[in-house]
């Protein structure tokens, strides 16, 4: 049968993504493969892609099928490089995958979490419809890209070999997808240099990682520095060139150790559909130009040498749309001088391949898990049609299209529920707090920071006790401090609207510190006083100071509880803390 209604479409297709089979009939598929587009009616059963009948016949009796005539089929895209972050457009975790969704993005790659976060954040994604997400952990030098505002539980901070094998071995039990190593501190000739990895260090990460099954992906963005990429054997390049033109060392480079290339083109143009005009009369706006321009011409050399070219975007950052720029990207490639095909290609089976999941999907193959996407128009004809969308489709199941399920009207997980008053006395063995969460340090960041130590330590009758010290960077808003969070990663809210306040002993060196208690409407704050005895102080929820005006305290929705040290830099600080509970 043929659907003939948007009701029956509604009720067949949202059945056929819970175990029954789907028939596409009477499409043209464009594989992925390399193959030329052809027609076939396609079939899903369990997830999979289970028939491509290139007679192009009507769907088996009883098999729900939609109408593929007029459209084509594609495989799900990939985007390997971007940031489920707060800063970006959209800014919320199931308003972010919806929008890969409805560009048919079917795999993304997040760079923007904490180890910590992956479990919580896999569970609740799995609730949401969208792309699959993978996570990478974080790796760079120390005041390096990605380090330079991070504590070392989010980013890690290696600079010899052997250090680089034990951060490797020390991030395994989060299970991550792979790695991503900041390698390059060229900040575009508009800033500080960070420091950059050497040779040395990044082959003994890759080694240690391959050995342990897990791709490396970098930030590299200069010529002499995608060579050592190359050479020490990284497996993806996840930025572009832009420093000078490539040259035949550089591709050759590549190619020998095998290593794809992802320019995030879509993050460099700086003269993007809503760029302000105030932006395009900056003086700097030209050199970006031109720099943007290097790069287009490095994709294309590098396609043009045999390097395998994948797709990544840097989606999250500024003026670089989750979904949207995914398609933008393979437009870019176009631009560059790629053939459709190619940038389609990139978007795909290259990635998949260069990511080590070809196997599994990237194509239309039988076999594969049925990760597709319905487009209304013939991108290797014209990549804009790639903006044509129509149905998108991750194992099976359908996650955008008519007969979809509905838009997820939350933005943030639901709040679990507190048991009990702890938070954390200090006193498990493992280091861990009260509710099981892994206390991390809030440092500030940039080439100037504080350096910050924080341990447990025996206090007589007190047990353990939380210490921490730091030197405060030479700066007018230097910061220390340490982050409680209320659920594993500070993914989940917990409801604390049932208590009144937070209690805690501290003791300092008598000036003023800062309470910070983060909710998902932002952090509410209060100073606070602590000499050397110790004292028991009780504040009040009421009596925090808003994350902005109008915002009224719920409770409901507390992310963590910080304590920091928030004052001009040059000072040696110190304090301590024990008992932290609700009350």
């Amino acid at each position: 049968m043929r659907f003939v209604s948007s009701c029956l479409l509604s009720v067949c297709v949202v059945g056929a993504a819970y175990a029954q089979d789907l028939a596409i009939t009477d499409v043209t598929v464009f594989d992925g493969t390399g193959a030329t587009p052809y027609k076939a009616t396609v079939m899903f059963d369990d997830g999979l892609i289970s028939v491509i009948d290139k007679r192009a016949g009507d769907a088996p009796a009883g098999v729900p099928e939609i109408d593929g005539s007029g459209l084509s089929l594609l495989p799900g895209f990939f985007d390997l490089h971007v940031h489920y972050t707060p800063i970006g457009e959209p800014a919320t975790t199931p308003q972010i995958s919806e929008a890969y969704a409805a560009a048919g993005v079917t795999s993304v790659y997040d760079f923007a979490q904490p180890p910590e976060a992956f479990a919580p954040r896999r569970d609740w994604l799995k609730t949401l419809p969208g792309p699959r997400v993978n996570f990478a952990a974080r790796m760079s030098t120390t005041n390096g890209h990605g380090a330079d505002w991070s504590d070392t539980s989010t980013t890690k901070w290696v600079n010899t070999p052997y250090a680089a094998k034990e951060a490797v071995k020390e991030l395994l039990p989060y299970q991550p997808d792979v790695i991503k190593v900041f390698t390059d501190g060229w900040r575009y000739g508009s800033g500080v240099d960070n420091t950059s990895m050497n040779e040395p260090t990044l082959t003994a990460l890759v080694e240690e990682a391959h050995s342990n099954g897990l791709k490396i992906l970098t930030h590299t963005v200069t010529k002499d520095r995608v060579e050592i990429a190359g050479r020490s054997g990284v497996d993806v390049v996840a930025h572009s060139v832009l420093d000078e033109h490539i040259d035949q060392d550089t591709i050759n480079a590549l190619k020998t150790a095998g290593t794809a290339y992802a320019g995030t083109l879509a993050v460099y143009n700086p003269d993007k559909f809503d760029t302000p005009d105030f932006d395009r009369q900056h003086p700097s706006f030209k050199a970006r130009q031109a720099r943007f321009q290097v790069g287009l011409d490095n994709m294309k050399a590098l396609y043009e040498g045999g390097v395998l070219i994948a797709l990544g975007t840097d989606a999250g950052m500024p003026r670089t749309p989750h979904g949207t720029s995914t398609l933008n990207e393979m437009e870019l490639m176009v631009r560059a001088g790629l053939p459709a095909k190619a940038a389609l290609m990139a978007g795909t089976s290259n990635s998949a391949r260069a990511i080590g999941v070809y196997d599994q999907r990237g194509s239309i193959e039988v076999g594969k898990d049925a990760d597709v996407v319905l487009i209304a128009g013939k991108p290797w004809d014209d990549i804009s049609d790639l903006h044509k969308t129509k149905y998108t489709f991750v194992g099976g199941k359908m996650v955008f299209g008519e007969g979809a399920p509905e838009p997820v009207a939350d933005t943030h997980m639901a709040s679990s529920e507190v048991e009990g008053a702890k938070i954390d006395d200090f006193d498990r063995e493992d280091g861990r707090s009260s509710r099981d969460t892994l206390v991390v340090g809030d440092p500030d960041g940039g080439l100037e920071r504080s350096w910050q130590v924080f341990e447990i330590r025996e206090d007589g009758k007190r047990g353990g006790v939380l210490h921490l010290s730091a030197d405060l960077a030479l700066r007018e808003d230097a910061r220390a401090g340490i982050v409680i969070p209320m659920n594993v990663g500070s993914v989940q809210p917990a409801d604390g609207s049932a208590y009144k306040g937070v209690s805690f002993d501290m003791r300092g060196d008598g000036e003023s510190y800062t309470l910070v208690v983060s909710t998902t409407d932002g952090r509410w704050t209060l100073p606070i006083q602590a000499g050397e005895d110790w004292k028991t102080m009780k504040v009040p929820f009421k009596s925090l100071t808003p994350p902005a005006a109008g915002v009224e305290w719920t409770g409901s929705d507390i992310l963590d509880v910080r304590f920091l040290v928030m004052r001009p830099g040059g000072e040696k600080v110190w304090f301590e803390l024990d008992n932290v509970s609700f009350y």
